[in-house]
């Protein structure tokens, strides 16, 4: 996959891409309501079963300006021709509206695609991407697994 937003590039992740991967996933406050932090190695592992499988579970967001990935964008399949997408970005571009834009730009090419719906799932903590979710239309479904599932019909 290879889709472009207004200032990032979602493309499949590769091996290179650890060092930057790691300097997100490695740090606590990212990932403080997603899983315990990563090492260099669980990163290594990460992109090797979630994003060199096939079909990839979860792909690179690299930001066009520096040509330096940023984090990763969740985006596989969900239940009957549904899809789950979600980011996990470095704080340093928090606050930016890139989650919004990388998820206005992956219902687009959902809508492209013939996907019938999408999902975000998040710990209820998780403010921010409650608010990116129902900014873009997507409704609270219920919960499931400690975790707020939210969702649009396309």
């Amino acid at each position: 996959m290879e889709l472009f937003s207004e200032r990032c590039k979602i493309r499949n992740l590769c091996i290179e891409d650890a060092e930057n991967l790691y300097k997100v996933l490695s740090d606590g406050e990212v990932m403080k309501y997603i899983e315990p932090v990563f090492d260099m190695e669980k990163t290594v592992d990460f992109i090797k079963n979630a994003g060199l499988c096939e079909p990839p579970l979860v792909y690179a967001v690299e930001f066009t300006e520096t040509e330096k990935v940023i984090g990763h964008l969740i985006f596989h399949g969900y239940e009957n021709c549904g899809y789950e997408i979600g980011w996990v970005i470095n704080k340093n571009y928090w606050g930016m509206g890139i989650a919004d834009e990388l998820t206005k730009r992956l219902i687009e090419y959902s809508k492209d695609a013939g996907i019938e719906s999408l999902v975000i799932e998040c710990d209820e903590n998780q403010t921010v991407s409650k608010h990116i979710a129902e900014k873009n239309g997507f409704v609270y479904e219920g919960k499931t697994d400690d975790l707020e599932i939210y969702r649009l019909m396309l």
